[in-house]
């Protein structure tokens, strides 16, 4: 265990934390609040922190799997519980558990809030809310391999563990290359997200809290009611659409920006991601068409819901918890397939599904004809045994994890519908669940105790399982 290379690299997370921390320091500054200096006190404990971590490079800074999963849970821990101090020192949300539970479900761009009066909080902890969305959807670390160079291609270990799906390649040869491409991307549409939000009369200050909560599927809403409160088919719609273009695999953008379109339609993942989301709008708009005045209505709230729910953001703009069990079924289903694997949304990913179900096609096909020999297939390319391996340990660990976290969270002795989506909207990084843990209803109610086992399940939810389940095994911090 390389444990000088993993302080090294939690120094710089701090260094970032401590510059992100500057956006809500200046709105507090627009705004005169003094809550905002809460924000200059954490920025000095963690630039200072940061400076002494990493005021020398290790001369060994080679790492492999075990230091890139260990520094990735480690780094999202650490940039948690600084993320919570303003928070919790300034007095807007008191207790610990709390704050930490609100910005952990920032970071993780799960959207779930411990806050009945979201407008109560100032203006300062409002922006900084939503920016952890932002700095937590393509990972913080990414950011940090975009901008400093690290030994050879032992850093791949480290977008490994952070970005979401199966398996993760390189764009280009280098990672830190890949790293600045992704990045761009995610910066440029952001930005177009918050020109369309201006033209349509939205806020500066609201444009980019809500294109903020897009850009990283997170969904905390700044008002009460979340998007329900712009009551504009417009700005509902802009959202709508983002919320599907940041649920789809940064790899396609990369494969059209350089001029590979045939490539990009043939993208296997995209186009199941795209037709499920069809499908469920088509079924849930007239499964509703009697609650809204016109046919038009009940498709445009189905799509926003649906591209809300699938791509794990959890913004809404109706109460859907009112909806037919039809509908309500069919956003269950879409918590757990969730969005692409290499966007910044979460749940099980659609390719990890489009796998399992070839693979029980191949199995069924194995049986008739016990002599084929059968391959499975994705993009064109074949699948390969450890990426089939990883895909059903991974669906084992995510069972286990998710049995224990709904018995545990049981003690409190919710009803069960209001137990399992709670689990189900945070260990799938989604926001609202149904019924206690529904669109208008906040996890406040819930014990310290589960409110520490559903802030496990975030984290363990956005970092793909394993690089949480390695910190705690003893094998993982022995030096052989």
């Amino acid at each position: 265990m390389n444990k000088k290379v993993i302080i090294y690299l939690m120094g710089w997370i701090l260094n970032i934390e401590a510059v992100f921390m500057l956006l809500p320091f200046i709105t507090a500054l627009i705004y005169q609040e003094s809550s905002g200096y809460w924000f200059l006190a954490v920025m000095a404990v963690c630039g200072g922190i940061g400076l002494i971590f990493t005021r020398r490079k290790p001369e060994n800074m080679v790492f492999f799997a075990k230091e890139g999963f260990v520094t990735v849970a480690l780094s999202w821990i650490v940039l948690s519980f600084f993320g919570a101090m303003p928070f919790y020192l300034s007095g807007e949300i008191p207790r610990f558990e709390d704050a930490m539970f609100e910005v952990i479900s920032g970071f993780t761009t799960t959207g779930s809030s411990i806050l009945p009066d979201v407008e109560s909080l100032s203006q300062c902890m409002i922006m900084w809310r939503s920016f952890t969305h932002w700095i937590g959807g393509m990972g913080v670390l990414v950011f940090i391999l975009s901008i400093l160079p690290l030994a050879g291609g032992y850093n791949m270990y480290i977008m490994k563990a952070e970005s979401p799906g199966p398996s993760v390649g390189k764009l280009v040869p280098k990672v830190r290359t890949t790293a600045k491409i992704l990045y761009k991307i995610y910066l440029f549409m952001t930005l177009l997200q918050v020109i369309l939000l201006l033209l349509g009369g939205m806020p500066l200050f609201d444009s980019l809290a809500i294109s903020f909560g897009t850009a990283g599927t997170g969904g905390f809403g700044i008002k009460n009611s979340s998007m329900a409160f712009y009551d504009s088919y417009y700005l509902q719609g802009v959202v709508t659409v983002f919320m599907i273009l940041f649920g789809i695999n940064f790899n396609v953008y990369h494969l059209f920006l350089t001029r590979h379109p045939k490539e990009a339609f043939r993208c296997e993942e995209a186009r199941a991601y795209l037709g499920i989301i069809a499908a469920s709008v088509l079924f849930i708009t007239f499964n509703i068409r009697g609650s809204f005045g016109s046919l038009f209505s009940a498709f445009h709230h189905a799509a926003f819901q649906v591209a809300s729910i699938i791509t794990t953001t959890g913004y809404s703009t109706v109460d859907f918890d009112l909806w037919p069990e039809f509908s309500k079924g069919i956003l269950v289903a879409l918590m757990f397939i969730g969005a692409c694997a290499g966007s910044t949304g979460g749940g099980f990913k659609v390719s990890r599904v489009v796998i399992l179900l070839k693979a029980v096609k191949k199995e069924l096909a194995s049986m008739i004809h016990p002599r084929s020999v059968k391959i499975i297939k994705l993009e064109g390319k074949p699948v390969e045994h450890n990426v089939l391996r990883s895909i059903n340990t991974f669906l084992g660990a995510y069972i286990v994890i998710f049995t224990v976290s709904v018995l545990i969270v049981s003690l409190d002795n919710f009803d069960f519908t209001t137990n399992f989506t709670a689990v189900a909207a945070t260990f799938n990084n989604i926001g609202p669940g149904l019924a206690g843990a529904g669109p208008l209803q906040n996890f406040s109610n819930f014990s310290a105790l589960s409110k520490y086992v559903m802030m496990f399940d975030m984290l363990a939810g956005r970092l793909e399982v394993f690089p949480m389940l390695l910190i705690f095994a003893p094998s993982t911090w022995k030096n052989n």
